[in-house]
């Protein structure tokens, strides 16, 4: 319990800071929406023009962008893209940073269990999140509300917002395996930023060429926004794929840390 109530205090500030910087993201896109609707015809008639592969790759579904649903669509791949960031950065400092701050001597002289100390680890990540995406959605909705100008599903607006938790508890997942495989991080960033923007330059390439079985090779699309304001829900098999990395990715983490040779400072 003290392990875990020390990753929250250790991730509060953090955590603080991202979730303020997606509500002020969000509000600033949904602010424009009053504007934009007024002459959303025009506009949806130039961003017809543009090839649909830069238009996925935008998450603007020209079909849905006159609702506040679709329109939200459109920063939501940004905010997921920064969201990705947060928790491949939780995944990665999770046990590195034991090892970049020489502490990790102190911590296993505990009477806990190696298996202890990364359940502790990980639910003070996953509570962080968790916080994260509950503020997150208060404040969008709210500002949802204040800019409608039709009646529009608060269902598929949360359905939306969750896949911003959704991707997160996966790029947490793969940053927990790397930093328990890596013997020392120096910098949490200097593998996060290059991890989480490959996965998305890659998303972003396999949309020119149209291929549906690429879509598994990265997170950024397994959700699809068309397809959740369509039929109010998700595609299951990229659920389960993405549960599987998670499951698997975490189990692998359990595995090599037990027997993780951690060197004394």
């Amino acid at each position: 319990m003290n392990i875990f109530l020390h990753e929250l205090k250790a991730y509060r500030n953090s955590t603080i800071i991202w979730t303020i910087s997606y509500i002020a993201l969000i509000v600033i896109f949904l602010s424009m929406y009053s504007s934009f609707s007024q002459d959303a015809e025009g506009l949806v008639k130039i961003l017809g023009n543009y090839p649909e592969a830069i238009r996925n790759a935008f998450g603007i579904n020209i079909d849905n962008l006159v609702s506040i649903e679709g329109f939200y669509s459109f920063p939501l791949s940004f905010i997921t893209l920064c969201a990705a960031i947060q928790a491949m950065n939780l995944g990665t400092s999770i046990v590195s940073k034991e090892v970049r701050e020489k502490t990790a001597d102190f911590l296993l002289t505990k009477p806990v269990t190696r298996s202890q100390i990364l359940t502790a680890k990980l639910l003070g990540a996953f509570v962080s999140l968790v916080m994260t995406n509950i503020l997150y959605f208060a404040g969008a909705s709210l500002m949802a509300f204040q800019v409608k100008t039709d009646d529009f599903s608060l269902k598929i607006f949360f359905l939306l917002s969750l896949t911003i938790f959704f991707v997160q508890l996966i790029f947490m997942a793969l940053g927990i395996i790397i930093s328990v495989m890596v013997k020392k991080l120096k910098m949490v960033l200097a593998v996060s930023l290059p991890v989480v923007f490959a996965f998305y330059f890659v998303g972003a390439f396999f949309d020119t060429t149209g291929e549906e079985v690429k879509r598994y090779f990265t997170p950024f699309k397994y959700f699809d926004t068309a397809y959740i304001m369509k039929h109010a829900g998700y595609e299951a098999s990229f659920l389960i794929a993405g549960a599987v990395i998670i499951f698997l990715a975490i189990g692998a983490s359990y595995f090599v840390y037990a027997r993780k040779d951690i060197h004394a400072v």
